[in-house]
């Protein structure tokens, strides 16, 4: 390991820090796991207390990832998305990855009251439930629960799920999605959500809410959590002029 600690201004956590962080971009690479903390204390002469802030202000930031019980590894470089209405599928193509798909449930149900109203299914209507889990180069990304009217898309458990339903809805129902409302909030991983994404526990997520029509119909009222450490969003942001000059802690976004 190149590098050394001296006793200059600069703390020393932060100085261990640019090591690590030097050691895991030039010399190890992804799921490589970095020296355990006896071996940072005896080479640098640091205690235990300088080696966690050091490790922990790379996990913070992206570049390290610990698994409970073996260690801190090397992390993977977040898939980066531009917000755009595309399927999974399309957006993991261009990224140049290989989409997958676990399907764990697909059944005809009534959904809750506010997706119900969403879809427009009136007091007696009843939706697919569709339960997968997506991948990227075979490695868990996100999971999703999406709702689809069952009478604008009749037969639609007997059809393959497991790639881009954009893509089956435009074939097979000619219906084209072309518009979207999407929100988006944060969470930690739990439960069965953690163990399908294969992350550890309070690992954090990106959650997506998104409602897609098609020619004004709804057709889709889905929920993606996304694993925060495997993928991060861009967004190009312009003034608005005619905004109101109160401001609100939530909004609602349109797709482009």
């Amino acid at each position: 390991m190149a590098g050394r600690i001296d006793q200059g201004p600069r703390p020393k956590h932060a100085q261990l820090s640019d090591v690590l962080a030097d050691l895991a971009t030039r010399e190890l690479g992804p799921d490589t796991a970095i020296p355990s903390e006896r071996d940072l204390m005896a080479t640098y002469d640091v205690s235990r207390a300088t080696v966690r802030k050091a490790v922990d202000s790379l996990v913070a930031g992206g570049l390290l990832h610990r698994i409970q019980g073996k260690g801190t590894f090397v992390a993977r470089p977040r898939v980066e998305s531009r917000l755009h209405l595309a399927s999974f599928s399309d957006d993991m193509r261009r990224r140049g990855l290989a989409p997958s798909t676990r399907l764990m449930l697909v059944d005809e149900e009534r959904p809750p009251s506010d997706v119900a109203a969403t879809l427009r299914l009136g007091a007696t209507g009843t939706a697919w439930r569709i339960d997968r889990v997506r991948l990227a180069d075979g490695q868990p990304m996100a999971i999703e629960q999406g709702w689809y009217p069952r009478s604008l898309l009749p037969d639609l458990d007997t059809e393959d799920l497991t790639g881009s339903l954009y893509t089956l809805f435009s074939q097979r129902y000619n219906l084209v999605i072309d518009a979207a409302e999407q929100t988006l909030w944060g969470e930690a991983a739990e439960g069965a959500t953690a163990r399908r994404l294969e992350a550890p526990v309070h690992t954090p997520l990106l959650v997506f809410r998104r409602v897609s029509s098609a020619a004004g119909r709804p057709v889709e009222h889905v929920v993606s959590r996304y694993r925060g450490d495997r993928y991060q969003v861009h967004m190009s942001l312009g003034a608005d002029h005619g905004a109101s000059r109160k401001t609100s802690t939530t909004r609602r976004d349109r797709s482009s």
